[in-house]
């Protein structure tokens, strides 16, 4: 599934537009994204939670030429199913 097939998904099953529900999408997606970014966790019950976990800088290696590289710091972005979609899944 993809963002446009989200939409439809979510077009069908509340009945509005296409366009009412591209708005809905992208505003879930914008309130999650401004959480994270001000370091909060965003928690749905029964569906997961997204957070971000700071990695450190560390050395790495170019597959090509052997050559050490430096890979920088950067925060990365967690995702923990819910006990629910666990189940759901399996």
């Amino acid at each position: 599934m993809n963002k446009g097939d989200l939409i439809e998904k979510v077009a069908e099953s509340v009945g509005i537009t296409k366009a009412q529900a591209t708005d809905a999408v992208n505003g879930v997606f914008d309130a999650i994204q401004s959480t994270l970014k001000g370091g909060d966790k965003a928690a749905f019950v029964g569906f997961g939670t997204f957070s971000t976990n700071m990695r450190k800088a560390r050395e790495g290696r170019n597959p090509l030429t052997g050559a050490t590289i430096q890979i920088k710091a950067k925060n990365q972005v967690k995702f923990k199913p819910g006990k629910a979609l666990s189940e759901s899944v399996n």
